[in-house]
């Protein structure tokens, strides 16, 4: 089998993610092809679009978020993740053991906090709580409560959202506006079921298009399920080996590689973004001793900054009073004038494209 350095292994993934050059799509085609994209942060996938696509306008992303042809829901890791409507209602039911690990195996919701309660009464009476009106997480709390007051009200609520096809409506997730998250259940929101016989086989499928070449273990990272191996071993794909460490990679066949030596152009990544989130062996990002310190909750809390193809500095945005914003950026390795400029000349796009009304801007450089 072909071997693929992390070198090659970063450069495929990059321009699967349409990370080498922004595309000419629309936002809707955008979220499809990633599958989904983490949406813990609500105003993330803005920036994760802008990143991407020739173009984008936060406007297109709101309107398929008002109009119901986009969501925002518990999938992939048990995690928030905008998706499209439709594969809201075919993926879900795939990501349900995931969500029922996440209900059981909790340490601060879990099954010991659930014992002796009847979970199918706690669920119609969830239904009926959102049926009557969409609940925030202390609305669902108190109704809960004074159904089953012998039982921890969050934890009834947390099951309820995990074993629900839960979605947070707007306006939460919309550009320029805000709001506590908001819940309803995707037949009521969408006026349609979830799929009873999901495609494990195209999801899997759908993930080597968007982040592979992949071995099964990261596709289990992404996706928050186990025994992936079967599946791939029933499919048709093309095999590789990582170079480092002699693990099978998987692949679609006639699926192109671009050159491990493809320049790259320097790209901001938001919070959240799966990029750094869906391989179970994030080498191919962080290679070398310097970058292995840049933790999951880093990556969590503040965006990251790609230079090379690699993560080489942490940003954050803060807006001040009389319309000021400040683009702080963090450097995790020691960055060369050039790829300062690089960073910098990027940093004056993203701050045109979330601040285009602030009367003072800056860059900040820290350390």
């Amino acid at each position: 089998m072909t071997k693929l350095s992390l070198q090659a292994l970063n450069r495929a993934t990059l321009a699967r993610q349409w990370l080498i050059e922004r595309r000419s799509a629309t936002a809707l085609e955008a979220i499809e092809h990633l599958v989904g994209m983490q949406a813990q942060s609500p105003l993330a996938p803005y920036v994760g679009l802008w990143t991407r696509l020739t173009g984008f306008d936060p406007a297109e992303l709101a309107g398929l978020l008002e109009s119901r042809r986009a969501v925002r829901g518990s999938m992939m890791r048990a995690t928030i993740h905008l998706v499209s409507s439709r594969d809201f209602l075919a993926i879900r039911g795939l990501v349900q053991p995931r969500l029922e690990r996440e209900v059981y195996a909790n340490q601060t919701y879990g099954r010991h906090r659930l014992e002796g309660v009847d979970l199918d009464a706690v669920l119609a009476a969830g239904t009926a709580r959102m049926t009557e009106a969409p609940a925030t997480a202390v609305q669902l709390r108190e109704h809960l409560a004074t159904l089953f007051p012998d039982h921890d009200a969050p934890s009834l609520a947390h099951a309820v959202r995990c074993l629900l096809p839960t979605i947070q409506i707007p306006p939460r997730g919309i550009w320029g506006k805000g709001g506590n998250p908001t819940m309803t259940t995707a037949d009521l929101w969408l006026d349609a079921p979830i799929d009873p016989t999901p495609d494990i086989d195209r999801l899997v499928l759908r993930y080597l298009a968007a982040y592979g070449p992949a071995s099964v273990a990261d596709a289990q990272a992404w996706s928050g399920l186990t025994r992936l191996a079967e599946v791939f071993a029933r499919l048709d794909l093309v095999t590789y080996t990582h170079a480092d460490t002699g693990r099978t990679l998987y692949d679609l066949p006639d699926t192109p590689l671009p050159h491990e030596d493809t320049e790259v152009p320097t790209r901001f990544l938001p919070e959240y973004d799966n990029l750094l989130l869906s391989h179970a062996d994030r080498t191919r990002w962080l290679p070398d001793a310097d970058r292995t310190r840049l933790t999951l909750q880093e990556v969590l809390t503040r965006g990251s900054v790609l230079h090379n193809g690699h993560p080489a500095a942490l940003w954050k945005l803060t807006n001040h009073p009389k319309s000021r914003t400040t683009l702080e950026i963090e450097p995790l390795t020691a960055v060369s004038k050039a790829a300062r400029d690089a960073i910098e000349a990027e940093a004056q796009n993203l701050l045109a494209f979330t601040r285009p009304t602030a009367a003072t801007t800056e860059i900040r450089f820290l350390g």
